[in-house]
């Protein structure tokens, strides 16, 4: 790629990682619904992973997380029953999530449009169900806690709002990515394991 290329997607990537992480937030009440906030640093990396391959998706989920744990780590409460800051959860979830995104139907479907809302639902599904199970284990079994929730309530409260919210995020950022992302429109090919994916030809391993 060209020093120009890879000057543009740099950039774009920084803006576009603060501007989401910012949004997300500063601005929560404005893009949530019951209780949950549109993952728009999720819904970026997935979709970043879905059309431009794996070392994208990694390393920008890595980089969104590593913003994401700086602005608003998850606080829990220990076993010792004091609250505990986590470090590292935003950028380990995040990488796996541009992972995710990177080898949804790999070389079947050609980053169709219809199926990248499929990655991002798919993978809030996963994330929001293997976090209930976490939270359940974590607070009930190891804590020997009270787990007030209840399926029906994991549900209506959590995951199909999530999935919601997340679903309606997916068109904008979709669209950006597309049409104003770090590569330019035509610039590369529309599959997946393509010139991106290739060493010799993905700049990040030159930079």
């Amino acid at each position: 790629m060209s020093m120009n290329t890879t000057i543009r997607k740099v950039i774009l990537y920084a803006v576009y990682i603060l501007l989401f992480a910012s949004l997300q937030v500063s601005f929560p009440d404005a893009i949530s619904f019951r209780g949950q906030i549109a993952d728009l640093m999720f819904v970026f990396v997935v979709l970043t992973g879905y059309f431009f391959g794996f070392a994208d998706g990694t390393i920008i989920g890595l980089l969104t997380g590593i913003v994401r744990d700086c602005f608003s780590s998850p606080a829990v409460i220990g076993l010792d029953g004091k609250v505990q800051v986590t470090v590292g959860i935003g950028a380990l979830v995040l990488f796996l999530a541009g992972a995710y995104g990177s080898s949804f139907f790999t070389k079947k479907l050609h980053r169709s449009i219809p199926f990248a809302f499929l990655s991002v639902a798919s993978a809030t599904l996963i994330y929001k169900v293997i976090g209930h199970i976490v939270a359940f284990v974590w607070i009930k079994v190891l804590g020997n806690g009270m787990y007030s929730i209840g399926i029906k309530e994991v549900l209506i409260d959590s995951i199909l709002p999530q999935l919601l919210l997340n679903a309606v995020a997916t068109l904008p950022l979709l669209l950006l990515l597309r049409f104003l992302g770090p590569y330019k429109l035509g610039s590369v090919t529309d599959k997946k394991d393509d010139v991106i994916e290739s060493y010799g030809e993905n700049s990040w391993f030159r930079i």
